[in-house]
């Protein structure tokens, strides 16, 4: 069973902002923000859309590391090359410490290897997921109630260098949360083309290959 969260989704532009409002209406415990992330009150987590080598010098994640210091890049480096041989694969996330007690943590979440276009591909989906996944073990691991996660903050995943048409980066996302929201009782085969469908298509059109 998942576990509540306060979700928060941020971008600077009123475009991305509307399809986040458009695909997130009927999910609860969302709040769309146009602001930049450096506006951001505090919270607990922030999920940065990162590259798989966790070079963090371009797009959101120079904001995060200009914010928190260059020191919480180096870290995140050291845990891909300890936990992942110098590559984080897609479809992974972990939770890091910033020491900042306003904003104690940052999730680092690959949408892609190096940066290029994932348009056309589920990795918006699956880095959210991977994202809520990250935070759903780090609060079931956490008995100390004032540890646990309780408000993220996504950016729009995939739309700068991703080069995801912002419906499609809202869409993908807002069913990665539903999941969330509503994971499966049992594994089969109708569960799992329920799920695919949810993801590769949009009112009947495949738009995932």
């Amino acid at each position: 069973m998942s576990l509540p969260l306060d979700l928060w989704l941020i971008h600077p532009e009123a475009e991305m902002c509307e399809a986040f409002r458009d695909r997130f209406q009927e999910l609860p415990h969302v709040t769309v923000m146009e602001c930049r992330f450096e506006d951001l009150p505090p919270h607990d987590c922030f999920v940065t859309a990162a590259n798989s080598f966790g070079i963090m010098n371009a797009g959101i994640d120079a904001a995060v590391v200009n914010f928190h210091g260059y020191d919480l890049m180096k870290r995140i480096q050291h845990r891909i090359l300890d936990l992942y041989l110098g590559e984080q694969p897609l479809g992974t996330s972990f939770i890091e410490p910033t020491g900042n007690p306003d904003y104690p943590y940052v999730a680092h979440s690959p949408t892609m290897r190096v940066p290029g276009s994932i348009s056309g591909t589920d990795k918006v989906y699956a880095a959210t997921w991977a994202s809520l996944l990250a935070v759903y073990q780090h609060n079931i691991s956490q008995e100390d109630e004032a540890a646990k996660i309780k408000t993220v903050a996504f950016p729009a995943m995939g739309a700068g260098f991703g080069c995801v048409p912002y419906r499609e980066v809202a869409r993908q996302m807002a069913v990665a949360y539903q999941h969330y929201l509503d994971p499966p009782h049992r594994m089969d085969w109708q569960a799992v083309i329920r799920r695919q469908q949810a993801i590769a298509y949009d009112e009947g059109q495949q738009v995932v290959r």
